[in-house]
């Protein structure tokens, strides 16, 4: 038990945050004070994270920018894959653009998750919060848990929410490899070229498969952190004038 103090710490202090905010919202939202709560924690968490995500921006920017560069190592030393994959890395590195502080946001997100998986999923010291309901439907059921009308319509928005978000969010990565010549930070030619093209955009989808697995609580988290980060795309990654690289 000890292993798991600080993840009961931390789904401790996450339960005391979220029933203050569903006391604070019960005036405005009733009986799904809980549901509006939980919400408004993850926005609380993207914006913790936001910096992060301004920098994420930045470095996508400036791979945008290096597209020509990165177009002209392909074509020179497309016969030597190793050799193409180190001068780019090298390239990012001059232009302060590494591919992998994109990864960063979604990482620091993950805790954030669990916390809420573990809370809604075992009560973990709380467990007046697996009542809590969002449309007659208790927030620590899963989608198996009772396959009446209300819990298929409740799961089938929020599911067919996640889709709809993933399929943007795929749409806009195939985007932003042609833009720049890079999938996740390698180039477009070479090996494994061709498999990360197929795999990179279909890993939004995965939040539709986690979605079926997990509490109702942790889907309402899947569904704003997801629709947080398609407003962030829409706002933060719109085209820029010409000149204005995001520094």
């Amino acid at each position: 038990m000890l292993a798991f103090a600080p993840l009961h710490a931390a789904t401790s202090a996450a339960a005391t945050v979220v029933t203050w905010l569903a006391d604070t919202l019960a005036p405005l939202t009733g009986g799904a004070a809980t549901a509006a709560a939980i919400v408004l924690f993850t926005v609380g968490v993207r914006l913790l994270i936001s910096p992060l995500t301004l920098a994420q921006v930045r470095g996508e920017r400036r791979r945008a920018a290096l597209a020509p560069e990165v177009r002209d190592l392909q074509r020179r030393y497309a016969d030597d894959p190793a050799r193409m994959q180190s001068e780019l890395f090298a390239l990012y590195r001059r232009a302060g653009a590494s591919p992998v502080a994109g990864c960063l946001p979604a990482l620091l997100q993950a805790p954030f998750f669990l916390v809420m998986y573990r809370l809604f999923a075992t009560g973990d010291g709380h467990p007046h919060l697996l009542d809590e309901k969002l449309a007659g439907v208790p927030l620590g059921w899963h989608l198996g848990d009772g396959l009446t009308g209300p819990v298929l319509a409740v799961f089938g928005v929020l599911l067919a929410v996640l889709l709809a978000l993933a399929w943007w969010s795929a749409r806009r990565a195939r985007r932003a490899a042609a833009a720049t010549g890079t999938i996740a930070g390698a180039p477009t030619e070479g090996p494994g070229a061709a498999v990360l093209g197929w795999l990179v955009p279909l890993l939004p989808f995965t939040t539709v498969l986690v979605g079926l697995v997990v509490p109702l609580a942790a889907v309402l988290y899947l569904v704003t952190t997801t629709a947080w980060t398609a407003l962030e795309q829409a706002v933060l990654r719109r085209p820029q004038p010409e000149g204005i690289d995001g520094r």
